[in-house]
Formats: C-alpha cells, structure tokens, sequence
C-alpha cells in the first residue's frame, strides 16, 4: 500500500482568465489546493467548473493569471517556455479521453514517443517501453497497431505512455470516459494499482463518482471554485 507523503503540488491564490473579445471568462478564482506525493485526487465537478483548466495549470501547459503553481518546491508559472517544456517531459504524464495514439505507429513505438525528448539509447528506449507495456498488461500486443486493439487496451497503451519516463506526476483527465463500464473498471483498478503499489502521484479529471470512488480523495470544483463541503487537505 502506498502512503502520502509532504505536499507535492501546491496551488496558491490561482486566478484564472481567458480573453474572448472584449469579454474576461473567469474560469478558476482564487483558487487553493495541495496534492501530498503518493495520493490519487478525483477533481470532480460540471461542465465549466474549471476542472481541466486547473489540471492543464498543473501539468504545465498553462499558466496562471494570478497566484502561483509550485510541483514539488518549483514555481513551474516562473519557468520559461523552453524550460517549462523540459520539466514537463522529465516530470508529467498524462493520459487523456481519447487515447492520443499515433496511428502509424505501433504500440511499442507510441509508448516511446515521450522518451525520444530523453537522452537514452534506442535500445534503452525499447527497453523502457517494453517495461511500461508490462507493467499495463499488454506485453502481448507490442507490435500491434490502435486499429486494432480495443478501446481499453489503446487506453494501456497511453497509460503505458504516459509513465515510461517514471514522472513525477500521472495527469488523468476523464481517462474512462470513452469505455464501457467493463473496460473502465479494468483502467481504474491498473490506475490504483500504479498509485498502491508503485506510490504513482495521481490526479484524476472525472463526471463520474462511480471513478472518483477509487481515488484516495475527491475535491469538488464549482463556478472555478472548490465546494464549500470539500476538504483541500
């Protein structure tokens, strides 16, 4: 089983404001929340509730327009873009919806996508993505292509994408929201397996509090906002 540790994330007084126009879309409002190393979070909450937002700020592919985003004990918002790009491929993997897989590519070559931006050999490469396919259940299915594997298994393969660099963080966002229930369940429980027993970080974008039950903690997102009646420690 795996155990909580000290704060990994921390989110300080994030603002966050998209321009349309001359109209200011206020998405997320001062806005604080602390993730400890070792936890699997559920960010719940509806359509609009800045969910994704606040994960995109974590991972790093935003920034925000005010307070401070700090992955463990570095302000990622000061980074530059080039800087702030080479973190992201030392330090996150995400996994998304709809898979993202190269369809040219093979199984074993999509997981190795994020380690060519490493400075391992090709045969370490391989080796990293053969391990990563393992760890998913899929060492079966290296050299065969998204056409032909079902939905739960291209979902493996990008979770095996994701933490073949052995990142900091595991970024989710509604990871079973295009699979039958079946096939979810099979996700969520490889997903609590990567958290209990190799202490994976994760942080988990879902509608679905059937998913959220897996998680070790669930916070509630609201108008940018967390719930009044969820806890942010």
């Amino acid at each position: 089983m795996s155990t909580t540790g000290p704060d990994l994330v921390r989110i300080n007084h994030v603002t966050k404001t998209f321009h349309r126009g001359a109209e200011d879309i206020h998405v997320l409002s001062s806005l604080d929340l602390t993730v400890a190393k070792g936890e699997f979070l559920a960010l719940m909450g509806p359509s609009g509730s800045g969910k994704s937002t606040l994960l995109n700020l974590i991972g790093g592919l935003d920034r925000p327009t005010e307070g401070s985003v700090e992955i463990g004990g570095e302000r990622i918002d000061r980074l530059s873009e080039r800087d702030l790009a080479a973190w992201r491929a030392r330090h996150i993997g995400f996994v998304f919806q709809f898979y993202n897989l190269m369809p040219v590519l093979n199984a074993e070559r999509n997981v190795e996508l994020p380690l060519l931006l490493t400075n391992l050999s090709k045969r370490q490469r391989r080796e990293h993505a053969e391990n990563a396919l393992k760890v998913v259940g899929l060492s079966h299915r290296l050299k065969h292509y998204p056409r032909t594997l079902s939905g739960g298994e291209q979902q493996r393969v990008g979770i095996a994408r994701a933490i073949a660099t052995d990142p900091t963080l595991l970024l989710c966002d509604e990871p079973t929201g295009d699979l039958d229930r079946k096939s979810g369940d099979e996700i969520l429980t490889l997903l609590q397996t990567l958290n209990r027993e190799q202490g994976k970080t994760i942080i988990m974008v879902t509608h679905d509090p059937h998913a959220s039950a897996r998680a070790t903690r669930t916070v509630h997102l609201d108008k940018g906002q967390l719930a009044a009646n969820a806890p942010t420690d």
